[in-house]
C-alpha cells in the first residue's frame, strides 16, 4: 500500500528484502552494538547510555538488546509535521511519502545562464519560493550554502530564510549545537513559544552522524538537546561499505543499522516518545572506481528504507538526484529511478530533489522537471476506485458505442482528475514547432522564472520576522 499527502489507496509497492533478511540484519546489528559498541564522543551522551544500562568503557560504549528493544518500544511510528499555520501537512510514517529538496549544496546551475557557479543567500530566498510552490513538493530544505553571508552563522540565515519565505514544514540543518538552538529558538518565535511549537512542530532537524560505528559529539548533543524538547529529530548515520564498513550490502547495512538503533536508544532514553526518523539511503557498497560519494547507487536502493519498515520508524529517505554534472540523459534517468525506488520502498521524507554532481550542485530546472515526474508517479502507482461511480456502467448503457462521450456530464466531472502536467510534450509536431521546438530543459527554466516573478509566499508578522534578524546575528551561543 502506498500512502501519499496523507490519503491510502491500495496501490503497488515493492519490499527489497524479506522477513528473514531484515531479522538477520536486526540480529547483526544487534551483536554489533554488544560485542563491539560504538565510539561515543561525547561525555553526557556516555553517562546516559551508561545510566540506561550500557557498558561504557572510554569513549565506546556496548549496548545490551534489552535496551534495544526497550527503546523501539517507545519511539513513535510516524512523525506528524506542521504547516506554519498549524495544519496537519505531514504523517510521516507507514507507506506515506512526501518529497522535497536537499540542504546544502555549495554551486548552483545557473537555470539563466548555464554556469555553475557559488550559491548566494539569494538562491536560498528562490530555492524557497520555488519549493513553496511546486504543488508535489510538500516540505522545505534549505538547498544551498550561502557564500555570501558569515559561514559562521550560515545555517541561522537559512532558517530566517525558510520561515519567511513558505508555510510548508520545514526540514533544517545545522553543523553545531548552538546553530540547532537558535533554529529552535526562531521556530520558537514563529510559533508563539516553545509550548506551542513543541506541540505542533512544523520543523525537524536532520542529523548527520560520522558512521554507524562513530557517533561525533555535534549529533550527540543535538540528539540529547531535541529529545529534551521533545522534538523531531532525524538520526542519520551514513557508512561507506569497503571503506568503514564491509563493502556487501549486508555488512554494510548491518553495522549502519547499529548506529542507527544507537540514536533510538539514546533519544528515548532522554525522552520517551521523542520521535526520530531513520536511514532511507547508503548501507551499501561504496563506488569504489572513483572513491567519490555518489548519490545514486543502484545496489544500496531500499535496503535502508526495509529496516525503517521492519521497525515501523519514520524512515529519511533520497531520490529525485543525479551524479550528472549536466542537465542530460544520465540525470533524468537517475533523477527518475531514484524518485521511483524512493516512492516504492515507501520512504517517507524523501529529500535531494534537484540534487546534482553528487550533493555539490543544485539546479532549480532539475527541481521543476522531478517536481513533475513525481506527479507521474503518484498517479501511476495511486490505487484505482472502483465503485458505481467509476465504473460507469449507466453511462455506457446511454451511450453505448458510438455515443458522444466528450461532452457527457460524467466526463465533465472527471476529466480533471488525470495527471497531465506542465513540463512534458503531448503536442503534435507541427504545434510543438509552432510553440518554439522547446526542450523539456527550456521549458522547465521558463517555468521556473515565471513561479519566481509571480509567486509570492505568505508572509510573516514584521514583529516576528525583526525577532529572527536579532536571532541570527546575535553572537552564537548567546541567549536572547
Amino acid at each position: 500500500m502506498i500512502q501519499t499527502h496523507g490519503s491510502t489507496r491500495t496501490s503497488a509497492h515493492y519490499a527489497r528484502l524479506g522477513p528473514e533478511e531484515r531479522a538477520g540484519i536486526h540480529q547483526a546489528s544487534l551483536e554489533i552494538l554488544q560485542r563491539v559498541g560504538v565510539e561515543v564522543h561525547d561525555e553526557q551522551a556516555r553517562a546516559i547510555l551508561a545510566a540506561g544500562g550500557a557498558d561504557v568503557d572510554g569513549i565506546q560504549a556496548r549496548i545490551p538488546e534489552q535496551m534495544v528493544t526497550r527503546a523501539l518500544a517507545s519511539a513513535p511510528s510516524r512523525m506528524i509535521l506542521y504547516d506554519r499555520n498549524g495544519r496537519v501537512a505531514m504523517r510521516a510514517g507507514g507507506y506515506n511519502s512526501y518529497f522535497s529538496g536537499g540542504s546544502d549544496c555549495l554551486y548552483i546551475l545557473d537555470h539563466r545562464t548555464d554556469e555553475r557557479r557559488r550559491a548566494l543567500l539569494s538562491d536560498v530566498v528562490d530555492a524557497i519560493t520555488l519549493m513553496d510552490a511546486l504543488p508535489e513538493f510538500d516540505f522545505v530544505m534549505s538547498t544551498v550554502l550561502p557564500s555570501d553571508v558569515d559561514q559562521t552563522l550560515y545555517d541561522r540565515y537559512q532558517m530566517e530564510v525558510m520561515l519567511n519565505h513558505t508555510t510548508k514544514p520545514i526540514v533544517y540543518v545545522s553543523p553545531e549545537l548552538t546553530g540547532c538552538q537558535a533554529s529552535v529558538e526562531m521556530c520558537e518565535a514563529v510559533a508563539g513559544g516553545a509550548v506551542a511549537f513543541r506541540r505542533r512542530p512544523f520543523a525537524a532537524c536532520y542529523i548527520n552522524v560520522t558512521s554507524g560505528l562513530i557517533a561525533d559529539a555535534d549529533a550527540l548533543q543535538k540528539c540529547i538537546y531535541l529529545a529534551e524538547k521533545g522534538l523531531p529529530q532525524l538520526w542519520i548515520p551514513l557508512n561507506a561499505g569497503g571503506v568503514n564498513s564491509p563493502t556487501t550490502i549486508a555488512g554494510c547495512a548491518a553495522s549502519m543499522n547499529a548506529g542507527t538503533l544507537l540514536g533510538i536508544v539514546l533519544s528515548q532514553l532522554v525522552n520517551e516518545g521523542t520521535p526520530v526518523g531513520v536511514p532511507g539511503w547508503n548501507g551499501g557498497p561504496y563506488n569504489l572506481k572513483t572513491l567519490v560519494g555518489c548519490y545514486v547507487l543502484a545496489d544500496e536502493q531500499g535496503v535502508p528504507t526495509e529496516m525503517g519498515r521492519y521497525y515501523d520508524l519514520p524512515v529519511f529517505g533520497l531520490g529525485g538526484a543525479t551524479d550528472a554534472k549536466v542537465l542530460d540523459q544520465q540525470a533524468g534517468i537517475e533523477m527518475m529511478l531514484s524518485l521511483m525506488t524512493a516512492l516504492l520502498h515507501g520512504a517517507n521524507i524523501v529529500h535531494d530533489l534537484g540534487f546534482m554532481n553528487s550533493g555539490m550542485l543544485y539546479s532549480f530546472q532539475l527541481a521543476a522537471i522531478a517536481d513533475e515526474m513525481l506527479g507521474f508517479l503518484r498517479a501511476a502507482t495511486r490505487g484505482v476506485a472502483v465503485n458505481d461511480e467509476t465504473l460507469a456502467l449507466d453511462v455506457v448503457e446511454e451511450l453505448g458505442a458510438t455515443g458522444q462521450y466528450l461532452t457527457h456530464p460524467h466526463t465533465l466531472r472527471h476529466y480533471k482528475e488525470p495527471f497531465y502536467g506542465r513540463l512534458l510534450n503531448k503536442m503534435a509536431h507541427a504545434q510543438w514547432e509552432r510553440q518554439g521546438a522547446t526542450t523539456m530543459e527550456e521549458r522547465a527554466a521558463k517555468l521556473v522564472d515565471q513561479i519566481l516573478a509571480e509567486h509570492r509566499p505568505e508572509p510573516l508578522p514584521e514583529a516576528v520576522q525583526g525577532r529572527l534578524c536579532e536571532i541570527v546575528v546575535r553572537e552564537p551561543g548567546r541567549k536572547g
